[in-house]
């Protein structure tokens, strides 16, 4: 015991022990380069185009206000995951996260949005709520009638036969209305995105 005792001392009650006991410090921490962190505004004019809203994953993580004069993505950091999708689908570049830019620029990268509605038909009982609140609809058709029954074709939806159809799908601006107005959620809007290289691109 007393031997252990002296060793003990003898090994830890040294002064240069002592000062780096208590003068510990680790070396300043440095962020890497290809750390993605919370999208920061690059300067470039926001065009309100809204790409980055659509292609975020996380509900509210995102928004694009007015601030003065000019349009401005805001980020919402307790909603943001830091996936970088609104950085890549911006086509003017005002948003920047780690090197996703530096990449997008170098490969020619970017996101191609597209939407995908699907009726349910066991569901849908033909209302016509979601044609008559379509925004696009009612550019096309702004006299449509009370149930979705119209004489054109060129409409993104109508009811044909007591049920809810999509005719021209490309038309789909991903906004949801006509699933928010559909009262049997028999209307589902999906969000495809699809990275796409151009390499003739500047």
């Amino acid at each position: 015991m007393p031997f252990s005792l002296v060793y003990y001392l003898s090994h830890f009650a040294r002064i240069e022990w002592v000062k780096n006991f208590f003068a510990a410090k680790t070396a300043p921490l440095e962020t890497p380069p290809y750390f993605r962190g919370f999208p920061e505004l690059t300067g470039e004019l926001c065009q309100h185009s809204l790409f980055c809203m659509m292609a975020c994953p996380a509900p509210g993580a995102i928004d694009v206000v007015h601030s003065g004069k000019k349009w401005e993505p805001r980020i919402h950091k307790g909603h943001c995951i830091r996936c970088g999708l609104c950085v890549e689908a911006c086509p003017h570049g005002v948003l920047r996260s780690g090197r996703i830019l530096d990449t997008i620029h170098r490969e020619h990268t970017t996101l191609s949005f597209s939407f995908r509605i699907d009726i349910d038909p066991d569901k849908c009982m033909g209302c016509g709520n979601c044609a008559v609140a379509c925004p696009v609809n009612k550019v096309i058709d702004a006299q449509m009638s009370h149930g979705g029954k119209a004489s054109t074709d060129q409409l993104l939806l109508r009811v044909n036969a007591g049920k809810s159809e999509v005719l021209h799908m490309e038309k789909c601006t991903g906004c949801k209305t006509c699933e928010n107005h559909c009262p049997n959620e028999a209307i589902r809007v999906s969000r495809l995105l699809e990275a796409v290289q151009n390499p003739e691109a500047p």
